[in-house]
């Protein structure tokens, strides 16, 4: 165990001896590096121990027994290494400030300050160590060794309560580190400074009392900040988008000032496209409603159910054989891969056998689609040849299937032996093996050189090659290039060529599919991709929209080609509107392709569709009709469309398109919508024809008329609108507030009679006191007169049924005045407050007619009236309660 030697130096004065550290044994522990908020700390300390020092030792006794050792203060020099604050705020190393190079000094001090340090901090082991009789100086090295001392514990306090921004970072080298010297060695006890983490940025909406647009509504000089929380880019009838300043790409630059006040309307085309001159989509709703009945739901809200016999057959018979345009080739398509095959077996015909003719349908439906979609290029591509290019004009024909055709060529040219290859063309895999073996002595005799590049490209075909061909590696004339066989080609003859020369007939289209896509990806330079029809060098012309820069875009017809054979794509893929036209708004086509492969053929559907039901059944009990689940994007598909027809003004077609809407809230919610943005247009016709062939209820059409009228001022046929849509809520709203108050004025009782009596009956909020408060209005002017000439009149007999008719008519005056200003609560309306004092004078008159006292004082003086009219009934009830108290004194 390591001791202590403790002697006082004799040049010290008696009130406080400075005592001189002796080492014995020890070896030197390296300075710790202190923290500067640890100094005032320690000189308060150092004061401590010089009191206890003070009162411990004797002048006698120079040598203390080391139970009874006391540790006195040591005249220590600042660490060199502390971190300081500097003049202009920043935190410096003490030599850094001082100036001072003496290494020297710094390490002749280092071994004495080192054990000061331990012996101050033995200072504040507690004090139970030396009352339990235990070595002072042993509880501190198990202290040390075992736990935190108390500085380094308050240090780190310190440290965490330090905010982020403050925290000092301390170089690696500096890092804080202590050894002890144990008996069986040194023992490290090492730690690192405390992380802390900058929480992440909260965004949170800003209230309109915060905010920059708050008071600027004002401010014309910025358009933007004007409108900013109340004005937003919103569209309108047409296509019509209006905007503050001007649109532009990112990589466009606005010759418009941000600040500009300029409210700008652009048209932008959404209606459908120029190419529908020959009402192409006219002619396809007009098939697909023949096909389509509409059926009443049990809710009342109308719903279109096409028919399975709506197939991608019935919509290519809309258009002429010798018609090769994107549309017709794209129903065409369409029937030769998903529409119902006849195969005319048995239902003995085992299943294997069935799916293999089945398969080999499909794909003699599949090839004789493509010798269809690409025979005007294989003629394009004859025109510019020469005639005597037999083997060019060869090539082509077989680009396109047409073998017959290519042995003519062929033979045209006296070729009869390339002509009987010809006539072999696709044949089975030993024609291809011999076809290969010929090219292969071609090139290992070096005579491939010598043959028409036309004619090593129609062998390597017939080979079944479809990438390319190589040439012989000799030099100088046998030296023989390459032959890129697909070059030139599009991607429909390029998917022909693997279909057509590669595969062999049993491949299924899958398998082809796969062959091409491969050949695409692995060498796109020399393969042609499946580009969009409008993007081809052929179809390129101007459009009313940019072009896509998406190189992965591709042609409709490829990716339904996909969709057959990949099962892994997803009908949500094909539906992207720039595969099918440039328009990226053009959802007709996209449309009806879902309808078709969804609804009717029950082929594909989209991803997001909700599962049904284990047991949800259709209400007739059905088994083979099942309740399916929602599909948001069908529902969103059919919208887009919609609103694409609605701005060409097709109303009807609109409204038969969002008859698909597969929820019967949404549906009916969507159609009333339509309804009233396009109610101008509603006449008798479009009337008739969405009342009677699309079973739209004739109360949407009028409720959306009614609103219409309303908004334009138009209130009478408002309200008749809305009483025969049956809203007999709306009707009465426009009868309390609008027409009711003019018939007021007009003491025209029995207008305003008719106006609530066709309405009463009817579930009405608020009928009560407001639409029933007229009818007693009316019943008060026309009956009570009749009634108060009966009762009162000496000559006759009093019935006593019309005597309680007119007390209860009479006992109604006060309160009916009482809800009159609720009635007609507009106060900035002059029609309200005329009408509101016209019937308060009217109903005081009756009642200073009748009995004048029934309205009190207090209510007298609230009466939302005239003067006159109040000075009058204040008369009427005087000289009533005077005549009454006559009569009782009498």
């Amino acid at each position: 165990m390591v001791k202590f030697t403790a002697k006082l130096s004799d040049d010290e004065s008696d009130s406080g001896a400075t005592p001189f550290i002796q080492k014995t044994a020890v070896k030197a522990l390296p300075a710790p590096v202190r923290h500067y908020e640890d100094e005032e700390e320690e000189e308060e300390e150092e004061e401590e121990d010089a009191e206890m020092t003070d009162g411990s030792g004797s002048d006698d006794d120079s040598r203390m027994d080391e139970d009874e050792l006391e540790h006195s203060p040591v005249r220590r020099r600042r660490d060199r290494k502390a971190l300081v604050k500097g003049p202009d705020g920043e935190y410096y190393q003490q030599h850094e400030l001082d100036g001072s190079d003496d290494d020297d000094d710094d390490e002749s001090y280092s071994e004495t300050s080192s054990v000061a340090d331990s012996m101050r901090r033995s200072a504040s082991v507690p004090g139970w160590a030396q009352q339990v009789g235990v070595d002072a100086q042993k509880a501190h090295v198990m202290q040390a060794s075992l736990f935190r001392v108390p500085e380094e514990t308050e240090a780190l306090r310190r440290l965490d309560a330090q905010a982020p921004g403050r925290q000092l970072s301390l170089a690696p080298a500096q890092t804080r580190a202590r050894t002890v010297d144990m008996e069986d060695g040194f023992m490290p006890a090492r730690y690192s400074e405390p992380t802390f983490h900058h929480p992440s940025r909260a965004y949170a909406r800003v209230n309109l009392a915060s905010s920059s647009t708050n008071k600027a509504e004002r401010s014309f000089a910025d358009a933007g900040l004007t409108f900013g929380r109340s004005f937003r880019a919103s569209w309108g009838p047409g296509g019509s988008l209006v905007h503050p300043g001007k649109i532009c790409t990112p990589q466009s630059s606005a010759d418009v000032t941000a600040n500009s006040s300029i409210l700008t309307k652009t048209q932008v085309p959404l209606g459908l496209t120029s190419d529908d001159e020959d009402g192409l989509t006219s002619k396809l709703l007009q098939l697909h409603l023949s096909k389509s009945p509409i059926v009443i739901g049990s809710d009342g809200v109308p719903t279109a159910d096409p028919s399975p016999t709506l197939d991608f057959a019935s919509f290519a018979s809309l258009f002429p054989s010798t018609d090769h345009s994107f549309e017709a080739q794209l129903f065409r398509l369409g029937h030769a891969l998903f529409d119902e095959l006849n195969l005319g077996l048995g239902h003995s015909v085992d299943v294997s056998v069935r799916e293999r003719i089945h398969g080999i349908r499909r794909k003699a439906a599949l090839s004789e689609w493509l010798e269809d979609a690409v025979a005007p290029v294989v003629e394009a591509d004859l025109r510019r040849l020469p005639a005597e290019a037999s083997a060019a004009r060869a090539f082509s024909f077989l680009s396109g299937h047409q073998i017959e055709e290519a042995c003519e060529a062929a033979l045209a040219n006296g070729d009869v032996r390339l002509a009987t290859l010809l006539a072999q063309a696709g044949g089975d895999d030993d024609f291809r093996a011999d076809i290969g073996e010929q090219l292969e002595v071609w090139r290992n005799d070096r005579v491939d050189a010598h043959i028409p590049e036309d004619i090593r490209r129609i062998y390597g075909l017939l080979a079944g090659e479809v990438d390319r061909l190589e040439g012989s590696d000799g030099t100088g004339v046998e030296r023989c290039a390459e032959v890129l066989i697909a070059r030139g080609l599009d991607w429909k003859r390029t998917l022909g060529l693997h279909l057509w020369y590669s595969k062999p007939l049993e491949a299924p289209i899958a398998e082809v599919f796969d062959a091409y896509d491969a050949h695409r990806e692995a060498h796109p330079e020399r393969t042609a991709a499946p580009r969009p029809w409008y993007l081809t060098e052929s179809t390129l012309s101007p459009s009313a929209w940019n072009t896509p820069r998406d190189d992965a875009l591709d042609d409709a017809l490829y990716n339904l080609i996909r969709l057959y054979a990949d099962p892994q794509f997803t009908l949500s893929s094909l539906m992207v509107p720039h595969s099918f036209g440039p328009s990226p708004v053009d959802y007709a086509l996209l449309w009806h392709m879902y309808i078709i492969l969804s609804r009717c053929l029950r082929a594909k559907d989209f991803g997001d569709r909700d599962e049904p039901d284990a047991g949800a059944m259709s209400q007739d009990g059905d088994e083979d009709e099942r309740v399916e689940g929602h599909s948001p994007s069908a529902d969103i598909l059919a919208s887009s469309y919609a609103h694409q027809l609605e701005q060409a003004g097709l109303i009807q077609e609109a409204a038969f398109v969002l008859l698909h809407i597969e929820s019967s809230v949404g549906r009916e919610k969507a159609i009333k919508d339509l309804l009233a943005r396009s109610a101008p247009l509603l006449d008798d016709w479009v009337m008739r024809g969405l009342a009677g062939s699309l079973k739209i209820p004739l109360a949407w059409v009028n409720e959306a008329k009614a609103i219409y009228c309303y908004s334009q001022g138009e209130v009478w046929d408002a309200y008749e609108l809305y009483m025969q849509a049956g809203l007999y809520g709306a009707a009465h709203d426009i009868a309390v507030l609008e027409l009711a108050p003019e018939a007021v004025i007009r003491d025209d009782l029995e207008l305003l009679g008719s106006l609530f009596t066709r309405i009463a009956g009817h579930p009405v909020e608020g009928w009560h006191v407001r639409g029933k408060a007229y009818l007693d209005y009316v019943d008060i002017l026309t009956k009570l007169p009749e009634l108060r000439q009966h009762v009162l009149d000496p000559n006759t007999v009093a019935d006593a049924a019309q005597a309680a008719e007119m007390e209860d008519l009479v006992r109604s005056i006060p309160r009916l005045i009482g809800i009159l200003p609720d009635v007609l609560r507009d106060r900035e309306d002059p029609r309200h407050n005329v009408a509101l004092a016209e019937m308060t004078d009217n109903l005081t008159q009756q009642l200073d007619a009748s009995q004048p006292l029934a309205l009190g004082a207090t209510q007298l003086r609230v009466i939302p009236a005239e003067e006159a009219t109040k000075l009058r009934h204040l008369q009427n009830s005087v000289s009533a309660r005077f005549m009454s108290a006559v009569q009782a004194a009498a």
